[in-house]
C-alpha cells in the first residue's frame, strides 16, 4: 500500500529520500551497525579475526564448526546489511583461503543457507559486493569530526592490512564526494520538468565540480594503497565465480542448489554513481560494455538500481539543451561530459598502476615475501572484464557525447 500512495503524489519532482539515498552520505549507508544481535556471535567471532584466520589457514576449519543460525533475529534493515557484509567476507575468505590454485567449490550449508536468505531479503546476490565492501563497511572514530581518512575506519577486514583499509576508505570518500553531484542531478531533473533554465545551469555547474572532486579524491589511492599488496594479496578476495578461469564452473551453495551458481566479483561498476551520471548525461556505451554495466546493476541495493532507472526514464537532458538553443547550458553540459571523461581517464591511470604494472612487477619478482600473485585474473578486473579495454571504451564513448558548439 505504501508504494501506491507515493505514486499518487501529483508533484513530478524527484527526491533522493524516495530511493533510500542519504542527503548527507549519498549511497553510503548512514552510521552502519558494528554489532549483530547476540544470537549471531559465532559469525562475529570469526569475522573479527578474519585476516588472522585466513593467513594462518584456520578459517575453513572454523567455518566448518560454525552452527547453522536462523536469520529471523535480524530485524532491522541495518542488521541485515551488516549480516550480508559479515557473511560475504567470511565466504570470500573461505573460498580463497589457499589462493586461486585451491579454491573451495562448495560453500557449506551453515554459511550458504543464511547468506542466501539474507541476500534474498535484501535483493542482493550471495557474494561480496560494493555495497558490502564499501557502503556498509565504514565507521567514524569521532562522530563530531569531519569524514576524512584519519577519522575513518573499516568495520570488518580481510588480508592486506593498511592497504586494504586504505582501498576501502578512499572508496568511501569517493562515494561521499559524489553526494553534491547526486543533489545536482535531482535539481537538474526537476529544473527540466518545471522548467527553469537558471536552476538547470546552476545544477550542471555543481555537477561538474562534484565530478572533479571525485577525481581528486580517487587520487588518495596513491597515498594509502600499496600496488604490490593490492595485486598479490587483496585482489583474490574480491574475485568471484563468473568469468573467472580459477573457478570456471561456479560455486555450489550447499542446501540451496545442487547446480553451481555463478556471480561476478566486486567491481567499481557496482557503484551507482557513474551509472546515474551516464543516464543523466545521455552517454551511450558499446554493446559489450553496456551489457556488463547493466548486469552490475543487479549487484546494487534494489532502491539504488531503481534510482538509475528513474533518471533513465526522466526527460532527456540532451534533447532539452538542444531544443533550448541556450549556449550557456550547452557549454555547461559539455564541461560535465569532459569532467566525466577526465575522471575515467584518471581511473585508467590508477588501474594501470595497480593491475597492469603491478602484474609485470610480480612476474619479475617471483621469489619475494608476497604470496604468488593470482594468474587467472591477470589481465582482468575482479568483476571479470578485460579491464583496460573496457575502461578505455567507456571513456571514449563518454567523449563522443560532447555536443557540437553552434558557431
Amino acid at each position: 500500500m505504501e508504494l501506491r500512495s507515493q505514486n499518487l503524489k501529483t508533484t513530478p519532482s524527484l527526491s533522493l529520500g524516495r530511493f533510500h539515498i542519504s542527503e548527507d552520505y549519498g549511497f553510503l549507508l548512514p552510521n552502519p551497525l558494528k554489532e549483530l544481535p547476540d544470537h549471531y556471535w559465532p559469525w562475529m567471532e570469526i569475522v573479527n579475526k578474519l585476516p588472522h584466520l585466513i593467513e594462518s589457514h584456520q578459517l575453513r576449519a572454523q567455518v566448518n564448526k560454525m552452527p547453522l543460525l536462523n536469520c529471523q533475529f535480524l530485524r532491522s534493515y541495518r542488521e541485515q546489511r551488516l549480516a550480508h557484509l559479515v557473511l560475504s567476507f567470511i565466504t570470500m575468505g573461505y573460498i580463497w583461503q589457499e589462493g586461486e590454485t585451491q579454491p573451495k567449490e562448495v560453500l557449506p550449508r551453515n554459511l550458504a543457507l543464511p547468506f542466501v536468505e539474507v541476500s534474498r531479503n535484501l535483493g542482493l546476490p550471495p557474494i561480496l559486493v560494493h555495497s558490502d565492501l564499501v557502503l556498509t563497511n565504514w565507521t567514524t572514530k569521532n562522530p563530531e569530526r569531519p569524514l576524512d581518512i584519519r577519522n575513518l575506519d573499516t568495520i570488518v577486514s580481510l588480508p592486506g592490512g593498511e592497504s586494504l583499509r586504505g582501498f576501502v576508505l578512499v572508496t568511501v570518500l569517493v562515494e561521499k564526494a559524489a553526494v553534491p553531484g547526486m543533489k545536482a542531478l535531482i535539481q537538474a531533473v526537476n529544473a527540466i520538468l518545471q522548467p527553469s533554465q537558471d536552476s538547470l545551469l546552476q545544477a550542471l555547474q555543481q555537477l561538474r565540480l562534484s565530478i572533479q572532486d571525485i577525481t581528486r579524491t580517487l587520487g588518495q589511492m596513491h597515498d594509502y594503497v600499496d600496488p604490490d599488496i593490492f595485486y598479490a594479496v587483496i585482489r583474490i578476495f574480491l574475485s568471484g565465480w563468473k568469468d573467472n578461469p580459477a573457478m570456471p564452473v561456479g560455486l555450489i551453495y550447499e542446501g540451496v542448489s545442487t547446480e553451481p551458481l555463478k556471480y561476478s566479483g566486486g567491481s567499481a561498476a557496482q557503484s551507482t554513481v557513474l551509472h546515474a551520471f551516464d543516464e543523466f548525461l545521455g552517454i551511450r556505451h558499446s554493446k559489450e560494455s553496456a551489457d556488463f554495466l547493466l548486469r552490475m546493476r543487479d549487484y546494487m541495493p534494489p532502491s539504488h538500481k531503481a534510482f538509475i532507472e528513474e533518471i533513465q526514464s526522466s526527460p532527456s537532458l540532451r534533447d532539452h539543451i538542444l531544443s533550448s538553443g541556450n549556449g550557456q547550458l550547452l557549454k555547461a553540459y559539455n564541461q560535465c561530459v569532459e569532467a566525466l571523461a577526465e575522471l575515467r581517464s584518471y581511473h585508467i591511470t590508477v588501474v594501470t598502476k595497480y593491475l597492469i604494472t603491478a602484474a609485470a612487477k610480480a612476474k619479475s619478482r617471483r621469489s619475494s615475501q608476497l604470496p604468488e600473485p593470482p594468474q587467472a585474473l591477470e589481465e582482468r578486473g575482479t568483476g571479470g572484464t578485460a579491464v583496460l579495454s573496457f575502461l578505455k571504451s567507456v571513456r571514449n564513448k563518454t567523449l563522443e557525447a560532447i555536443l557540437p558548439q553552434s558557431s
